[in-house]
């Protein structure tokens, strides 16, 4: 096995302009639920299948007990004005190397299907659960900024500290420096577990600056059945606060 390889199921390539968008595991799996909720809502066509030595050594288990190695996938869903290709899948690298050799590969190929903007989505984690997540943002271009800030994005100084880490930084930081723009887009989250209220939030403020229709209800859905969820940790929060008291004297 090569260190990264790709299977191409189209090589049509886009009839106007198109943008990338991606949505790989990550910090509450906000970008993952996003785009996995997308595909959900769309007729999108899979047109690329990437395995690589650097995702982790594992395999995924199907329903049916059968079991086949983790991969991600390219997905195309074309809109009247718009082809949209979509980054998914189970996994990011393990080595700092593996995600800068497979970003690479990713804007390859989102090059090679005519892609000049990127959309990175991810979750901002904060340690803490949050009852009103913002959606912290990035752009290559200040030209960029307006349009985002028009649809709910927050631009914070020194937030995220420590910058954007993994596919979604790179994508950006490679993707510019190949004259591409780029867009990151992250939900606050506290980090524990998957956010689908974070995601919601997102989903809302991309549709806002895309011409993407998605119906967020099952979304907002799956978000309001992790209130009890989220509640049983915010009681075990204060709990554990209490206990923290009790040792002041």
């Amino acid at each position: 096995m090569e260190p990264i390889e790709i299977k191409y199921l189209s090589e049509e390539p886009a009839d106007g302009p198109a943008v990338l968008i991606e949505g790989l595991p990550g910090i509450g799996q906000v970008g993952k639920v996003v785009v996995d909720h997308i595909l959900h809502e769309l007729s999108a066509e899979k047109i690329a299948e990437i395995h690589s030595q650097f995702f982790p050594p594992q395999v995924v288990i199907g329903p049916d007990g059968t079991c086949r190695l983790v991969n991600n996938e390219l997905w195309r869903y074309r809109s009247p004005t718009m082809t949209y290709l979509f980054l998914v899948g189970d996994c990011q690298s393990i080595s700092s190397e593996g995600h800068y050799a497979l970003a690479a590969q990713y804007l390859d190929c989102a090059e090679r299907f005519g892609v000049s903007r990127v959309y990175t989505l991810g979750g901002y984690g904060v340690g803490r659960l949050v009852d009103e997540p913002r959606i912290l943002s990035a752009v290559t271009h200040p030209h960029l900024r307006p349009a985002v800030e028009a649809a709910g994005g927050v631009f914070e100084r020194d937030e995220p500290g420590g910058g954007i880490v993994g596919a979604a930084g790179l994508l950006l930081g490679l993707g510019a420096q190949r004259g591409l723009e780029g867009i990151c887009l992250m939900g606050e989250t506290s980090g524990y577990l998957v956010d689908p209220k974070s995601a919601h939030a997102l989903l809302c403020v991309l549709c806002r600056i895309t011409d993407l229709a998605i119906n967020p209800d099952r979304l907002q859905d799956r978000a309001e059945d992790m209130e009890q969820v989220l509640e049983q940790v915010k009681q075990c929060e204060r709990v554990r606060q209490n206990d923290e008291l009790s040792y002041i004297g």
